[in-house]
């Protein structure tokens, strides 16, 4: 049985994935798909070019190396009879939390008001309340979203969560100061951070995104931090990756960018986890991070 590694990523990166991958596979891993397509039951996909999967015959399991799947998602080609499993990897959990803290809590000590003192030369101490009294919302409650949700708590943040199957965005948004995007990307929440859900947060209220460019209204993000409707946003991740260099929001006071880094995918751990799912695969076990097609996650 042959297993392919399928991506579009530079030829460094491509083949230290197939190196650690055919190392934790404990068998040989091709590069593409092999001369020989319908010897391919299993293969390790990293944002593959579009139609590729299609062009397997007898495929019946696809690995993500990826957490996020919606570029796989938005191949029109791909064999939706075929089993999916996204990643799951508790590094990139703990590396979601880490980051997440750290922007509520650069937003809680209120680092872009000093830092905007500090371009001045104002010397000025601002109120400064608890953790206690800064509510932050989670929009998704997946592995990344309760490793946020537990690190938050551990800080003294009270933490209120919203999933699409769970209560009333409007409850979450009116009670929240900090509102952090952790969604899967699908149709019904491409664009949930734009001007409808702004109008129904607290005044002044910041947006954390690192969950996916395409959940950002774009276009409704400046107006509302100049009108004083959103007090702050921190982004990880945008429609177009990289961010043009003309963008407006690289310039922008009230607007902090990261690039992607929120979590990043170690190619050493990841491979492990792939092939600990694989071998669930083969065993007839269940496997983790299994996407469903209905959902689109």
């Amino acid at each position: 049985m042959t297993i392919p590694f399928l991506s579009r990523l530079d030829p460094e990166a491509t083949e230290l994935w197939r190196g650690l991958l055919e190392l934790a596979l404990g068998e040989p891993v091709t590069l593409g798909p092999p001369d020989d397509r319908g010897a391919v039951e299993i293969a390790v996909v990293a944002n593959p070019p579009p139609g590729q999967l299609a062009t397997l015959p007898n495929l019946k399991f696809i690995q993500s190396a990826w957490a996020g799947i919606d570029g796989l998602m938005a191949d029109p080609a791909l064999p939706r009879h075929v089993a999916l499993a996204r990643l799951i990897d508790p590094t990139l959990a703990a590396q979601m939390a880490e980051a997440v803290a750290a922007h509520v809590l650069a937003l809680h000590r209120q680092a872009p008001a000093y830092a905007a003192q500090q371009a001045r030369g104002l010397w000025r101490k601002l109120p400064q309340p608890p953790t206690t009294g800064r509510p932050v919302g989670l929009l998704g409650y997946g592995e990344m979203g309760r490793a946020c949700g537990k690190a938050l708590t551990a800080l003294g943040f009270p933490v209120s969560r919203w999933t699409r199957s769970s209560g009333d965005l409007g409850e979450l948004l009116a009670r929240s100061e900090i509102v952090v995007n952790l969604l899967p990307l699908t149709p019904e929440t491409r664009g949930i951070l734009g001007q409808a859900t702004f109008t129904r947060m607290r005044p002044g209220a910041a947006i954390i995104n690192v969950g996916r460019g395409g959940h950002l209204a774009e276009a409704d993000l400046i107006p509302a931090l100049e009108s004083g409707q959103l007090g702050h946003a921190v982004l990880d991740v945008f429609e177009t990756e990289p961010l043009p260099a003309d963008h407006p929001f690289w310039r922008h006071p009230k607007i902090t960018i990261t690039p992607h880094a929120a979590a990043i995918t170690d190619p050493a751990s990841g491979a492990l986890r792939a092939a600990e799912n694989i071998a669930r695969f083969r065993a007839g076990q269940p496997v983790t991070g299994l996407v469903s097609f209905a959902t689109g996650y």
